[in-house]
């Protein structure tokens, strides 16, 4: 290991992340690595690591090689792996284009998700594929105190319970996982989104990420209230025919959700890196021992 390894820092409507750029995938990034590189006091700091290598280097990603060069390699901030994250991808497309391995336009990136499509526009807002909803049957319910609601079971690639309620207070701190139940419903837990409406198609949420805690923001999340709203209000495109789009406010910043008669779902909104530079290796080393 040499003795700096290349990091950036970048953010999607404030869930931010560190990113190591990887090409090789020659770099061992442990669970505790991670979680040390996350530590907001005594690492750099970040909801999670995007760990960017090639494809065709990862034993999980080289299938998909032939349709994107570039794989995201996904963390949470305790070191877990995740299956998709939707402002990670933003953030992802954002570094390709500020290390020049792409120009605006189209992509591919290939995620534990699938493939994603991403479109680089040229007014810096990164629009991105994040494929159909998965609608699980059976009721869900979340809890925080004494207080319960309904929530809607959506899947974006990773797990989401989605519950409308009256004030996104209720929702407490959201530091620990709300419970929520049957637990046969998320065996493996879930993101927890507490959703209140602010207008016709413009919601605004609070999220706990799965192995994360509250963020500023949750892409996938957004993007699974937008479906569960679409279904409440009875604008299901899938049956209508006709494309439904919500703006999602979070408390990072804004996120615009469209859901085709196709079923596809998009995801826009910016992206944005703010530093680079290097991490001492004898540290991250040290620390992880």
């Amino acid at each position: 290991m040499s003795t700096r390894i290349a990091f950036l820092k970048g953010h999607g409507t404030e869930n931010d992340f560190v990113i190591v750029p990887d090409p090789e995938n020659v770099i061992d990034l442990t669970p505790a690595a991670v979680a040390a590189l996350c530590d907001r006091r005594a690492g750099i700091g970040g909801d999670g690591v995007l760990h960017v290598v090639r494809s065709v280097t990862h034993p999980e990603a080289r299938d998909m090689a032939a349709d994107a060069e570039w794989f995201m390699d996904y963390r949470n901030s305790d070191g877990s792996i995740a299956e998709m994250c939707g402002n990670g991808v933003r953030v992802f497309a954002r570094y390709l284009q500020h290390a020049g391995h792409v120009a605006e336009g189209d992509l591919s990136i290939a995620t534990r998700g699938g493939v994603k499509t991403v479109h680089i526009a040229k007014d810096g807002d990164v629009t991105v594929g994040m494929g159909r909803a998965r609608l699980p049957e059976g009721d869900v319910t979340v809890s925080v105190g004494e207080r319960s609601w309904p929530a809607r079971n959506v899947n974006m690639g990773n797990p989401h319970a989605v519950a409308f309620v009256d004030d996104l207070a209720h929702a407490g701190n959201l530091l620990d996982p709300p419970p929520f139940g049957p637990a046969a419903a998320y065996p493996d837990g879930v993101n927890v989104e507490f959703v209140v409406d602010r207008g016709p198609g413009h919601v605004a949420m609070r999220v706990h990420e799965r192995g994360s805690g509250e963020t500023r923001s949750c892409g996938t999340g957004a993007c699974a209230v937008a479906v569960a709203a679409a279904r409440r209000d009875g604008a299901d495109p899938t049956a209508t025919g006709t494309p439904a789009t919500y703006t999602v406010d979070v408390p990072g910043g804004r996120l615009v959700i469209t859901e085709r008669p196709d079923g596809e779902v998009e995801m826009t909104g910016p992206a944005v890196i703010v530093a680079e530079g290097g991490i001492d290796a004898e540290w991250l080393e040290n620390v992880v021992r």
